[in-house]
């Protein structure tokens, strides 16, 4: 019997991509493992692997296809001893080739959208039993956490495609709810807000009646520019944003930075680590997260999630929208290990090349625009979050100290709380452990 290959979601949110690279060609032999495709997410390029084995017996959604839904058919396998001509005549029949997988074509659309943060995980295609009858499928990903873990991955439901093991199974299974159970791919999810539609914008005829004929061009909105429009709607319309602003002087810091800088060891001629104002930010942040443990949370309709760490993202400018790698664990992280790794971070950022789970997930994040010379701004929460610090430039003001006018360098920065979760007093209390942080930054190296 012919086996249908369909989209693959290679993320929770993921609703179509792009089919941007065929690694294997109609009459090639695969076999579980095998890297057949990459695909285009609103934000990354990745590998696909094959699921089962056997021979490529049809193609049907050729390289360079855009908007491909999830679950869609895009090619068929010939099983082992099937005739391949007969799976290929077959798989009209099998399974008709999405319309998705053409009509964007249309549109002008370099980069395929995600979804929601909370749209669900689909159920991808039919599940198979593998074609080893015992053999569990899982992700590289998933099997290396499983293995570090120490978790049995004959022991943990699937609920990517055909049954395949991903990372939030054996997330699911270490933390007692995976094994031996009903698919959980709903519990690392939960934490993001079942969010309303969000309503349509303006049509084009509406907007564009406004405007003298010839004096616009119409420029087709891509892929993260549509995920970034839909997620700040449902983030507006389902969080309840309460704002708290504070000054923070920042000499000691920018002192205590370049004496670290200074003394930075140095390997062929370059130094091992160069703290920025945003790396010490980061940490401060962290730290705050982990002392005030009470506003380290995400909100569900039915529970509070207390999370044991300060996975802080941060907001990277690429071309086209922006992205948020997250620095995990990084209350026990050193301010040049936060550095160097926020560093690789940006720069893979930039490349679009991250994986999913750099920039998923996260407990709290930094936007910082202060380098911008941008004074003061608030930012939006990305749930699942329930906070977001805005971070603007250190300029020099005047400061009352001691009864006596001073100058000193300041910067504002701006925490938005998700107020079912993280009320007023609680806010303030993170913003002023933040500080605390800041303007004694040396508690930040003990």
């Amino acid at each position: 019997m012919p086996i249908n290959i369909t989209m693959p979601a290679l993320s929770p949110t993921m609703e179509e991509g792009n089919l941007a690279k065929w690694l294997v060609k109609e009459g090639d032999t695969v076999k579980s493992g095998d890297i057949i495709a990459e695909i285009e997410t609103d934000k990354a390029t990745m590998e696909v692997e094959a699921v089962d084995e056997g021979t490529v017996a049809k193609i049907v959604v050729p390289a360079g296809t855009e908007g491909v839904k999830v679950n869609a058919l895009i090619a068929v396998l010939a099983a082992d001893g099937e005739d391949v001509s007969a799976a290929a005549s077959g798989a009209g029949s099998a399974a008709p080739a999405p319309k998705a997988a053409e009509a964007p074509k249309t549109e002008a659309a370099p980069a395929a959208p995600a979804p929601a943060a909370a749209a669900p995980v689909p159920a991808a295609a039919p599940a198979a039993a593998p074609a080893g009858g015992n053999r569990t499928f899982s992700s590289p990903l998933a099997r290396r956490l499983a293995k570090e873990s120490g978790i049995d991955l004959s022991a943990v439901s699937g609920s990517g495609p055909h049954g395949r093991v991903v990372k939030s199974d054996v997330e699911a299974a270490v933390s007692g709810r995976g094994a031996k159970a009903a698919p959980a791919a709903a519990a690392p999810q939960a934490a993001a807000p079942a969010p309303a539609a969000a309503p349509k914008g303006a049509s084009d005829e509406s907007v564009l009646k406004l405007f003298e004929p010839g004096s616009y061009e119409l420029v087709p909105h891509d892929g993260m520019r549509k995920v970034i429009a839909k997620r700040l709607v449902e983030s507006k319309q389902t969080v309840p944003h309460f704002y708290v602003t504070v000054d923070c002087e920042l000499d000691a810091l920018m002192s205590l930075r370049a004496q670290l800088n200074d003394a930075a060891p140095r390997k062929d001629g370059a130094p091992s680590y160069k703290l920025s104002v945003n790396d010490m930010v980061i940490k401060a942040m962290a730290l705050a997260l982990r002392d005030v443990p009470d506003a380290n949370v995400s909100w569900t309709e039915a529970n509070m999630v207390k999370h044991k760490h300060a996975d802080v993202g941060v907001a990277v400018s690429i071309p086209g929208g922006l992205i948020t790698p997250i620095i995990r664990k990084a209350e026990e992280k050193t301010l040049s290990a936060i550095s160097n790794e926020m560093r690789d971070l940006g720069k893979r950022a930039k490349d679009r090349k991250l994986k999913p789970e750099e920039y998923q997930g996260g407990t709290s994040s930094v936007s910082n625009m202060g380098m911008m010379g941008v004074k003061q701004f608030a930012a939006v929460i990305n749930p699942p979050h329930a906070t977001i610090l805005a971070v603007g430039a250190g300029e020099q003001r005047p400061v009352v100290k001691n009864g006596q006018l001073a100058v000193a360098t300041v910067m504002t920065v701006t925490l938005s709380t998700d107020h079912r979760c993280v009320d007023g007093a609680l806010g303030a209390e993170l913003l002023q452990a933040f500080k605390g942080y800041i303007e004694n930054p040396m508690g930040m190296l003990v």
